[in-house]
């Protein structure tokens, strides 16, 4: 049994892991982090990780940039594997987690856990790729309008795939508004949209001559993260130190 410490637990992912973590074999939630202990779990919550004393096999983290530091530094200090799932991480703190802290313990991190969106990333390299010189690539990234961040880590990190794809290099256009100027060749331009609850919408065109390609992906709830998490955790349990991703875990898998 994989007992799992979940930070995060009373946020809107966290109880939604809670929730889908019953029908999980092999695995439990065994305690949880929260600064808000107002929700009643299964589970012990405490208000600060130094406080919890169960032992855990992994922790899936769904909080906030805030608490990088605090929960890098306990995971490390215990050698407990590390699920990362929190969003707007700045560069400075995902480049700590791929360069240090998976040197110490075994880190997971995707800037999203759903297998689709990872699907869509390896389809829009392999577009990339092919049409290189002939289209222009847009990205458009939809959320809820409660969401801080923009545009979104997915965002990010299809434009950085599909930018290792190409022989040159794009640079990242994010506002057109302030720029008197045609579009350049070498650009990939970035789009956030927020409003009402769409949960996360991720669009790639391909724009050529006479002809546009689209791909995207579209979450209609958050359970398929939080299913991604949990089989993350189940995954990286017992693994050695190391940075590990969705597409690990889809090559365990097959």
């Amino acid at each position: 049994m994989i007992n799992i410490l979940l930070s995060g637990c009373n946020g809107n992912m966290g109880q939604v892991i809670t929730r889908l973590s019953e029908d999980f074999s092999g695995l439990k939630i065994a305690a949880g982090s929260d600064i808000n202990n107002k929700i009643k779990n299964s589970y012990p919550v405490f208000t600060s990780l130094n406080e919890c004393d169960i032992k855990v096999d992994v922790i899936i983290d769904f909080s906030n940039p805030k608490a990088f530091n605090g929960l890098v530094e306990y995971a490390q200090e215990r050698r407990i594997p590390l699920v990362m799932c929190t969003t707007g991480l700045s560069a400075e703190q995902i480049s700590m987690l791929k360069n240090d802290v998976s040197k110490r313990i075994p880190v997971f991190f995707s800037a999203n856990m759903s297998i689709g969106i990872n699907l869509l990333i390896d389809l829009v390299k392999k577009a990339a790729k092919i049409l290189e010189g002939q289209f222009d690539i847009e990205i458009i990234e939809k959320h809820h309008n409660l969401k801080i961040d923009a545009p979104s880590g997915t965002a990010l990190a299809i434009a950085d795939a599909i930018n290792d794809t190409l022989n040159e290099k794009c640079e990242y256009t994010y506002d057109r508004h302030s720029k008197r100027k045609k579009r350049g060749k070498q650009e990939i331009g970035i789009h956030a949209v927020r409003g009402g609850t769409i949960v996360g919408d991720h669009s790639v065109i391909f724009a050529g001559k006479d002809e546009i390609i689209e791909i995207n992906h579209t979450a209609t709830s958050k359970e398929i993260f939080a299913v991604g998490a949990l089989k993350a955790s189940l995954f990286l349990a017992n693994k050695k130190p190391g940075l590990y991703s969705m597409d690990d875990l889809i090559a365990e898998s097959n």
